[in-house]
């Protein structure tokens, strides 16, 4: 999770402070000292949102976050960029999970490239 911070050029206690206020924010902080491959998929995909966010993005781009898992944690996911759009970030999310195109806001259906759809709720 620091890794961006880091190469932003952050200080080492800040980067560690925000580290671990964003793995709160994911509800893996007692999951700090493990590694990746100590993490199940959820986990992983948790972890890689946390890092996505280290430098406070105002814009989070996703590509298919809910595909490797199974339904439940999906839903943790979901309601993770949920509760990332109701603090202020835009989400674009790419996606063919249904699930996860209902939750949101605006849903622009493409083929070929071009707009064929679009939703607002």
């Amino acid at each position: 999770v620091e890794l961006p911070m880091a190469e932003a050029g952050m200080r080492r206690e800040e980067r560690r402070r925000r580290a671990t206020e964003l793995l709160d924010y994911v509800d893996l902080r007692g999951r700090s000292g493990h590694r990746p491959t100590e993490l199940s998929g959820g986990e992983q995909q948790r972890v890689a949102i946390a890092r996505a966010l280290a430098n406070r993005p105002a814009l989070l781009l996703a590509d298919e976050p809910t595909g490797e898992l199974d339904a439940t944690t999906g839903a943790d996911v979901i309601a993770l960029f949920d509760r990332l759009n109701r603090d202020g970030t835009t989400l674009v999310v790419v996606t063919h999970d249904e699930v996860l195109a209902l939750a949101a806001r605006r849903v622009v259906h493409m083929r070929d490239g071009l707009i064929v759809d679009e939703q607002l709720r």
